[in-house]
């Protein structure tokens, strides 16, 4: 069988490297996206390509594709992971932030799917992951614009599946609850915010990227071709779809 190659952005730490080391497993040639150098994650993939750009930007992103495909000739799968998540109140939000939150979340994932597209073509099939949130459903008040964008990532989600169906091509997205990664502590684990989330859920511990793993992996399997336009809640039960 052809070796399945898959690009996943924010792949330096946190819940991008545990995906990134995850398809390796599976045995998937992996290149990682992200603002900074991988190290890391190089070290724990055998097969990776590390890719540095800027997600909100069109050229860094077609340069970091020439790259990929300079390298592995071919591309199966998207995983859209890197996200900014700031939590303060509402009106402290300036129009600055707003925009830079939606362009990171919601533009850069359009952007990068209208880049990677041709290639899923050529492949012939592929697979299009979108990481949103259990916050669309719980909506804490101090992440408005978060909330916000990954709402519009769930609508896209579900529009592009439609769009992409004929082409073989399935587009879903995982909706986490609070991960603790090394962002998450710093932006919402010293005010409580991990033990908070994890009260409200029905599984009584804080979320791990590990705990995510086996969603993707089911998500992009070749056998979940019939799978599309979902939202797959992994939030140990804080919310239900």
């Amino acid at each position: 069988m052809e070796t399945r190659t898959a690009l996943v952005t924010g792949a330096a730490q946190g819940l991008g490297q545990e995906f990134a080391v995850a398809l390796a497993g599976r045995g998937y040639r992996v290149a990682g996206l992200d603002l900074v150098p991988q190290p890391e994650t190089a070290e724990k993939v055998l097969d990776y390509v590390e890719l540095i750009g800027d997600i909100t930007d069109e050229a860094q992103i077609r340069q970091a594709l020439d790259h990929l495909i300079g390298q592995f000739g071919t591309l199966h799968v998207l995983v859209n992971n890197a996200g900014v998540y700031p939590s303060r109140p509402f009106e402290e939000i300036t129009p600055e932030e707003w925009r830079r939150i939606m362009r990171v979340n919601l533009e850069a994932p359009f952007l990068l799917t209208r880049a990677v597209l041709p290639y899923l073509k050529a492949a012939g099939r592929g697979r299009v992951v979108n990481i949103v949130s259990a916050a669309v459903l719980t909506a804490p008040p101090t992440m408005v614009p978060y909330v916000a964008s990954k709402m519009g990532l769930i609508g896209f989600t579900r529009s592009l599946a439609a769009a992409l169906g004929p082409y073989d091509i399935t587009v879903n997205a995982i909706a986490p609850s609070m991960v603790r990664t090394a962002t998450a502590e710093r932006t919402v684990g010293a005010d409580g915010g991990f033990e908070h989330v994890r009260d409200q859920q029905v599984v009584p511990r804080i979320q791990q990227p590990s705990d995510l793993v086996s969603t993707l992996l089911y998500v992009v399997d070749e056998g979940s071709g019939f799978l599309t336009g979902q939202t797959l809640n992994v939030s140990g039960g804080s919310a239900y779809l």
